[in-house]
């Protein structure tokens, strides 16, 4: 039987669980994705590193699994987020989190010259325990990056009764840490605890990404970098799904600056064991800073390989109020509105046919925002659009997966499960604001 809700072009492993997407990297012309993986079956829990391989960013081939639990080990309970790096003398290295006996540490694995096996230190946890003196909610996630001769690392934490951090670590050899400070710290409106940082230079500024608890939400701070200080100008929310979360940033062969994120189910833990599988990653994502300082996301170029075979592109201006069939449940839709004050556009099939989808866009509000049947309140983030520009739409349907990019700058993900083969449609209009 065909499983009407399983992604087609979307990352997603055979079978089982997958979470956050892990250890991104370039390697000898290579794309690796490492991600948090249950071999067990489709729940969260016992968690290794799974393993893909592509030499274009979107056709992927499954590898072995990398990292496994090893029992009396610092990662007994759990091999979890981290990074890949390679070292002084090119020996490919991992740092990631381990969970054993109710505490989190930063822990090394090497691995061989192709990415494909992979040792942990017998020195494991590399980073102990957090610094003295810090009463930490979280220790983990560890990103990083070459300083110098030097090489630094972010982790993802939280300060008690303070908000999120991210601390700042420095070593020579990837192996013994030094403590150095928070690499910045935010406030209880930015929740209780930061995971999953990122932290990389873009344009002439640095960006910080973190993954907030307990809000689930992902934000970019824009700002400079200083003396081992981050002093924020921006912020940004990078997706405003509630499904889009944990993602990773890194640079390829091509100095492009590269994001995938981890697209979590939002139906019971009942169905997704029911199917098998759960979690897809997004679409690879392009991110460059604008002139004004706005970080602005495109689907990587490589997307239109897709178009020949699992993804047909309908481009498209309809009229309004005229419905249009899209090319079954793997499709892009891209749309370019003309300018008004308000756009709203309807998606049926995609939920169920008596509750369909809706797009909204409010000119005057400045807000794209979906509404989804079930959500006491509409998902939305900040789009500004200058009096003229009209508004560019990428629809990336996959079965239960939907992407949406408005104009480069604004995206929202959602999952939408559908029971029926019926093919998509879509409507559009607009509303001349009151004021």
């Amino acid at each position: 039987m065909v499983d009407l809700q399983r992604p087609r072009y979307h990352f997603i492993p055979p079978a089982n669980w997958m979470n956050d997407p892990n250890g991104l990297i370039h390697w000898q012309g290579i794309y690796h994705l490492f991600y948090q993986y249950n071999p067990d079956g489709a729940w969260w829990g016992n968690i290794h590193w799974g393993h893909a391989t592509s030499t274009d960013l979107v056709r992927w081939h499954h590898q072995p699994i990398v990292l496994t639990p090893q029992p009396g080990t610092a990662d007994a309970d759990g091999c979890w987020s981290g990074c890949t790096v390679i070292d002084d003398a090119g020996t490919p290295t991992i740092l990631y989190t381990g969970s054993a006996w109710g505490t989190e540490r930063p822990c090394l694995a090497t691995g061989s010259a192709d990415l494909l096996t992979w040792q942990p230190s017998a020195k494991n946890p590399v980073i102990p325990a957090p610094p003295p003196g810090l009463d930490v909610m979280g220790f983990r996630d560890p990103y990083v990056w070459r300083a110098g001769d030097e090489w630094r690392l972010a982790l993802g934490s939280g300060l008690r009764d303070v908000g999120g951090a991210v601390l700042l670590y420095r070593s020579r050899d990837l192996h013994t840490w030094e403590y150095l400070h928070p690499l910045y710290v935010g406030g209880a409106v930015d929740g209780t605890m930061w995971e999953c940082p990122n932290f990389f230079p873009l344009g002439d500024k640095y960006v910080l990404c973190v993954s907030i608890i307990p809000r689930r939400e992902v934000v970019a701070f824009v700002g400079t970098y200083a003396d081992g200080r981050f002093i924020p100008e921006r912020r940004q929310v990078l997706d405003g799904g509630q499904t889009f979360y944990a993602p990773q940033i890194f640079r390829d062969a091509t100095d492009r600056t590269l994001l995938f994120g981890w697209l979590a189910e939002e139906r019971s833990e009942a169905r997704q064991r029911a199917a098998g599988w759960s979690g897809a990653l997004s679409l690879p994502r392009v991110l460059t800073l604008a002139p004004d300082g706005t970080l602005r996301q495109s689907p990587a170029p490589e997307v239109a390989l897709l178009h020949d075979t699992a993804l047909p592109l309908l481009a498209v201006t309809p009229p309004p109020n005229t419905p249009i069939t899209l090319p079954g449940r793997q499709c892009e839709v891209a749309l370019r509105l003309p300018p008004q004050a308000v756009t709203h556009l309807t998606l049926t099939h995609l939920g169920a046919t008596d509750a369909p989808l809706r797009l909204t866009y409010d000119r005057a509000q400045s807000l794209l925002a979906l509404h989804l049947t079930g959500d006491a309140t509409p998902r939305s983030v900040p789009l500004v659009l200058n009096e003229g520009t009209p508004l560019h739409l990428r629809f990336f349907i996959d079965a239960s997966v939907i992407e949406v990019c408005a104009n480069d700058q604004a995206w929202i993900s959602a999952r939408s499960y559908a029971e029926s083969e019926a093919l998509l449609t879509l409507q559009w209009g607009t509303t001349v604001s009151a004021t």
